[in-house]
């Protein structure tokens, strides 16, 4: 999709940013562009103790994890009405007393009575779920929520303002994202290139992230959750996770299944699936939602295409390969290439409410000016005035990296390009390359298989029937999964389901936090 050629799961990293996106009001959201960084900036540090510190839980924890479960947390006010504190966990869960790092966790307490802690994760991996809370309150979790629960949000390990992944600096990171690779794509030499760009992206990484790489995976961040637990009082945790969140959620609960409260995983990832199926799936994924975007286009008088949705289709293709031929310049300098061209239309394709602004970007590329297009995939890079305002695309890569293990099958590889080609046409060219894990200084840790989470009790698995990022049948592979999975369905468009204005969605996640209200086992369907 991006000219480094990245693994097929960088489309998830999006998720966070694009579900605020989508939230912006039309006359809004250029500006929303223009300005992202304001919800990715740092939290100014605040001075006075602020709220109560709670007991901590420590029962039934090891003794060698006795001083980090026990820990007393102190809280300053850090702006918005909100509480920050900084919790110490283990670098390696398995070697405790191997030192520690820094998980930075905000808090806005209960506007009524608490009911405990509701922490949150808004995908990625890589997002940062401290700024979920700290910008985006009110788009992710409802009032309702709000007033029942202390809200946490936090960084996990290797992300934003914890101990976090660092790889390049920014001139750095504009070579590795947008430059143009020599040769033709595909050829050799194109390949060697995007291999090299990938070694070295990698080498950065080992250099300057201070030896945290082989602990970045998910499982020892599901344990930090379990340290956040504990630390903050609560005997059960209560999880709120959009996207990747979901996994991380899943994988606490297979861990933890006695300490699982209320879970509720959005835009669910299927543990069992492996990376070269995310691949095929995400693709043929993006391909509908990009057909369901130019059907509604071609409603609309002010769409830059004609015809039927294929013919449509077809046109889209020829200006990709039109750009990938000659891509355009921006008034920075940079070019728009069609691997960037393709970042810009993921990048509106999480949120139906930003496919106006993708028309707006396809008719100013169809008159030769890349300009919103480099705003949208700047919006999804993190990118604002030269600067990257997270480290959300290192710390994915770190994640993945660990958790997925490398696939080398050549015949599973000609059958995913070959379903890729035939399902997803429009994308297929643009959705392949040098898988970037191959380069990681680092072996994978993970495994891929069924998460049943024995012994847990009700959890609320949402999908949404056409979401390009997370497909509704990962959703209804994991509800089946979990012992005690109840699958929502939202019929719709977009990433994601809750809090984005389905009533029927919206309300049986709050009675379930809030009452403990369960669907039927058999789920509920919302239109």
């Amino acid at each position: 999709m991006n000219t480094p050629a990245p693994s097929p799961l960088r489309r998830h990293h999006a998720g966070a940013r694009l579900r605020r996106l989508g939230a912006v009001t039309a006359g809004l959201v250029v500006a929303a562009l223009a300005l992202s960084g304001c919800l990715y900036s740092m939290i100014p540090a605040g001075s006075s103790s602020a709220g109560p510190t709670a007991t901590p839980d420590t029962s039934g924890i090891a003794a060698d994890l006795q001083p980090f479960y026990g820990q007393k947390l102190t809280w300053s006010g850090c702006g918005g009405g909100m509480d920050c504190t900084t919790v110490k966990a283990p670098l390696d869960w398995e070697n405790p007393g191997a030192g520690s790092l820094d998980l930075a966790v905000v808090r806005h307490r209960a506007t009524g009575t608490s009911k405990g802690s509701l922490l949150t994760n808004p995908g990625g991996p890589g997002a940062s779920g401290l700024q979920l809370i700290k910008s985006s309150l009110s788009f992710a979790v409802s009032p309702t929520l709000v007033k029942n629960y202390d809200v946490i949000g936090f960084d996990p390990r290797g992300v934003g303002s914890s101990t976090a992944v660092k790889c390049l600096d920014a001139t750095q990171m504009d070579d590795y994202l947008y430059s143009i690779r020599p040769g033709a794509r595909g050829s050799d030499e194109w390949t060697a290139a995007q291999k090299s760009a990938n070694k070295d992206f990698a080498d950065a990484c080992a250099k300057n992230s201070k030896g945290i790489l082989p602990y970045i995976t998910t499982v020892n961040s599901a344990r930090d959750m379990d340290l956040l637990r504990g630390v903050l009082g609560d005997k059960k945790l209560n999880y709120l996770g959009y996207s990747y969140g979901t996994f991380l959620g899943a994988t606490y609960a297979q861990l933890y299944p006695d300490r699982v409260g209320h879970l509720v995983l959005d835009g669910a990832l299927d543990p069992a699936v492996s990376n070269l199926d995310v691949s095929t799936t995400q693709a043929i994924g993006f391909e509908s939602a990009l057909r369901a975007y130019m059907a509604s286009c071609l409603k609309d008088k002010k769409c830059p295409f004609q015809g039927t949705v294929d013919e449509a289709m077809g046109d889209l293709g020829a200006l990709l390969a039109s750009v990938d031929r000659s891509p355009q310049k921006n008034a920075d300098g940079r070019m728009l290439g069609a691997d960037t061209l393709m970042t810009s239309i993921v990048s509106a394709l999480y949120s139906q409410d930003s496919w106006s602004y993708l028309t707006q970007s396809l008719t100013a590329v169809l008159k030769g000016d890349p300009s919103v297009a480099f705003q949208l995939a700047d919006f999804y890079n993190s990118r604002e005035n030269g600067k990257y305002t997270d480290n959300s695309t290192e710390a994915f890569r770190a994640y993945n990296c660990m958790d997925y293990p490398l696939e080398n099958d050549p015949a599973a590889k000609a059958a995913s390009d070959a379903k890729i080609k035939a399902e997803a046409p429009t994308i297929a060219p643009y959705w392949d390359g040098p898988d970037p894990c191959e380069q990681w200084p680092f072996p994978p840790t993970g495994t891929r298989g069924e998460i049943t989470a024995a012994g847990s009790g009700p959890i609320l698995v949402i999908g949404t029937t056409n979401d390009p990022a997370t497909p509704y049948a990962w959703a209804e592979s994991l509800a089946k999964q979990l012992e005690g999975g109840v699958l929502i369905t939202r019929v719709g468009e977009g990433h994601t389901g809750y809090n984005k204005g389905n009533s029927c969605v919206d309300d049986a996640v709050d009675a379930y936090f809030v009452d403990g209200t369960v669907p039927a086992k058999a789920g509920i369907r919302c239109e």
